[in-house]
This record gives structure tokens, C-alpha cells and sequence, in this order.
């Protein structure tokens, strides 16, 4: 029986590209596969053709030598799939083409070459831990850093060769990188052992990175910060990270930046608080004081007569400046009430004299606690 034309077995036009061939292919070869059809001997055959027709046309010389001579091009042993041959190599190659096409880019892994070298890799992104004061959060600055990373060789351009040599295609892998190993229904791909995944080799490594394309350094940078920034935010750097594998981009570098805490402030947002004591007599009878602030400026806070404890005097406009906008948070003072120590014999006289002077006006709070607690006793 005659041969059908491959190009009507795939069901395609003869000037079909290797697109239109391999999905015409994976359609027909899950619908005829024998396991689809067990004991079916009609889509068993009709798989060993399609397989024979892609395998055929997936190959310029061999489409070429097809499209010239037919079916004839492969008589004689002419390296067509022979009638009966099974599913042999020419199967699992169509397959793995299949199987990569629908798997490869999950699994992370790289298109199928032709000799093209190398597959040039991202270097990795880099962190950076940067401790600043509250000060510098305020005021904003520019910070110079180390960072240790590994930066493409100057000497071999990052090649990884010695200059002046060359370099060959790997015999292992024929220059795919990765080398394939047939597994029943499934084709199994890993990374080639002996050039690494690089499908070439060096004929001489280069003497300063040891053929690595890439050596350790501590590199100096400029890191701007912004003012407002907060404690926990993340500068990204780009391309400051590490230099790529075999000349591919360089990673990111991310500042991670941690505020110092400060002996008088405590920050929330772009709010400020600060704990001041003062005395009782301030308290009692007012007054005012000086406090500092980040910009390096003294504010005055006003002590209203009958201050309580705990009260607190908003200082607008006095707190941390908002990130990347021109408002200010505010400052916020909370006045703890110092009760007088180590008093001498004519202070005590004085205080023991105020208070048999107090009344029910002078402590409206402590006389009102204490008659609800008389009124509980009594009941």
C-alpha cells in the first residue's frame, strides 16, 4: 500500500512552519496514542505514521530532501522510520519535543538549542542590612556602603576563558547543555555533567576567576535616604546585585533599613512622643520648658496650672517628615509628674501645711475617689 503524503497525514499545507507542524502533531499523537486506544490496531497505525510524517518534516535537510523526492528520499535505509520499527529513537525525540513544549517553561528549564552556546543566567539578587539613626531618617542622606558580591571578570569579559584562547562545543551534550535520556512514554532532561549546562567548553580557564567568568570583590556604593523613611523599608538597587553566569544580566541589590532606637523619642509613623517629667509645683501653678528637636531647634511647651499626669502638649508640625511629600507629622510631649524626694525639714513643714489647707476644690479627683470608697464601706 502507497504511502499517504505527510503533509496530508498532519493535515497541514506544505509550506506549514515548525509551528503549525508540532501542534498539528500533538493533537493527532493524543488522539491515536496506544495507550489512549488499547488493542486498537487502526490508531496504532495511524500513530506510527504521523510519528514517521513529524519526524520527517521537524528536520530541514531531511523536509528538504522530501519535498524534492518524495517518499523516495528515504528508501533503501534512507532514515525513515521503517514499517514495524516501533516506537525507536525517532519516537522519543517527537515526543520529548511534545513534552518540553507543553512542560519546559514550568519546570524552569531552557528551549532545546542548535549549537548556540551557552545560555546566558541572571546573577542573584543581593540583601543589604543598613542600621541609621533617627536623626538621618529625619534629615535624609547619602550613606557610602561595602558590599562583598562577585562581578564579571575584566579579564576574560566574563567568558571564563584564558584570553587568547578559544573554546569548543561540548562532546557530551553536542552543545545543548543538557543532555536526554528516554524513559518509557516520557523523555527525562538534565543538566549536562561535564560542561554544567554551558554546552561548551574552555580550552584554557582564565588564570584570575578560575573559568568562573566571575570573581569576588567588595564594592563601593552610594546609597541615597530619603527623608521619612521608616524603620523596615526596602531600597531597591538595580542591577547592583551579582554579576550573571557567562555574560547574562546582574541581580538587584535591596537595602534593608533598620532605625536605631533614640534616648527621648518614640516613633509612630510620622508622629513623634516624648516623655517629659516635670515638678508638682510646675504642675500645680503652670509654667513652660524647652524640649529639642530632630531638626536641631529648641520648642517651647506650655505647662497649663492643674496640669494631671499623663496629659499630653501636641507640637504641630514638630514630628518626622513624611515620606516623598512635603507635610510633617507632629510632636507630642506627655508629662509625668515628679512627687518630691528627700525633702528637707522646712519643705515637709510647708507641704504638711498645704495640705491641711486642701479641699474638696483644690483635689476634686482623689476627695471624689475616696468619698464613692467611704460610701462602699458604709453600705
Amino acid at each position: 500500500m502507497a504511502k499517504r503524503d505527510f503533509y496530508e497525514v498532519l493535515g497541514v499545507q506544505k509550506g506549514a512552519d515548525e509551528a503549525a507542524l508540532k501542534s498539528a502533531y500533538r493533537k493527532l499523537a493524543m488522539q491515536h496514542h496506544p495507550d489512549k486506544n488499547p488493542g486498537n490496531s487502526e490508531s496504532e497505525a495511524k500513530f506510527k505514521e504521523i510519528s514517521e510524517a513529524y519526524d520527517t518534516l521537524k528536520d530541514g535537510q531531511k523536509r528538504a530532501a522530501y519535498d524534492r523526492f518524495g517518499h523516495a528520499a528515504f528508501e533503501n535505509g534512507g532514515g525513515g522510520q521503517r514499517p514495524g520499527a516501533g516506537f525507536g529513537p525517532d519516537f522519543a525525540s517527537s515526543m520529548s519535543d511534545i513534552f518540553e513544549d507543553i512542560f519546559g517553561d514550568f519546570v524552569g528549564g531552557q528551549r532545546r538549542g542548535t549549537g548556540g552556546g551557552a545560555a546566558k543566567l541572571r546573577g542573584s539578587d543581593l540583601r543589604y542590612n543598613l542600621e541609621i539613626s533617627l536623626e538621618e531618617s529625619f534629615l535624609g542622606r547619602t550613606v557610602e556602603i561595602d558590599v562583598p558580591t562577585l562581578v564579571g571578570c575584566t579579564t576574560c569579559e566574563g567568558s571564563g576563558a584564558k584570553p587568547g584562547t578559544g573554546k569548543h562545543t561540548c562532546r557530551q551534550c553536542n552543545g545543548h547543555g543538557k543532555v536526554r535520556a528516554a524513559q518509557g512514554f516520557f523523555t527525562i532532561e538534565r543538566t549536562c555533567p561535564v560542561c554544567q549546562g554551558r554546552g561548551e567548553m574552555m580550552d584554557e580557564p582564565c588564570t584570575d576567576c578560575g573559568g568562573q567568568g566571575r570573581r569576588q570583590e567588595n564594592r563601593k556604593l552610594s546609597v541615597s535616604i530619603p527623608k521619612g523613611i521608616e524603620d523596615g523599608t526596602r531600597i531597591r538597587l538595580a542591577n547592583e546585585g551579582e554579576a550573571g553566569l557567562r555574560g547574562g544580566p546582574p541581580g538587584d541589590l535591596y537595602i534593608f533599613i533598620s532605625i536605631r532606637p533614640h534616648e527621648l523619642f518614640q516613633r509612630d509613623g510620622a508622629d513623634l512622643y516624648a516623655r517629659v517629667p516635670i515638678a508638682m509645683a510646675t504642675a500645680a501653678l503652670g509654667g513652660e520648658f524647652e524640649v529639642p528637636t530632630l531638626e536641631g531647634t529648641r520648642a517651647k511647651v506650655k505647662v497649663v496650672a492643674g496640669t494631671q499626669p499623663g496629659q499630653q502638649v501636641r507640637l504641630k508640625g514638630k514630628g518626622m517628615p513624611v515620606l516623598r511629600a512635603k507635610d510633617m507629622g507632629d510632636l507630642y510631649v506627655q508629662l509625668d509628674i515628679e512627687t518630691p524626694q528627700n525633702l528637707s525639714k522646712r519643705q515637709r513643714e510647708l507641704l504638711e501645711e498645704f495640705q491641711n489647707l486642701t479641699t474638696r476644690e483644690t483635689n476634686p479627683t482623689s476627695d471624689g475617689f475616696f468619698s464613692k470608697l467611704k460610701k462602699m464601706f458604709e453600705a
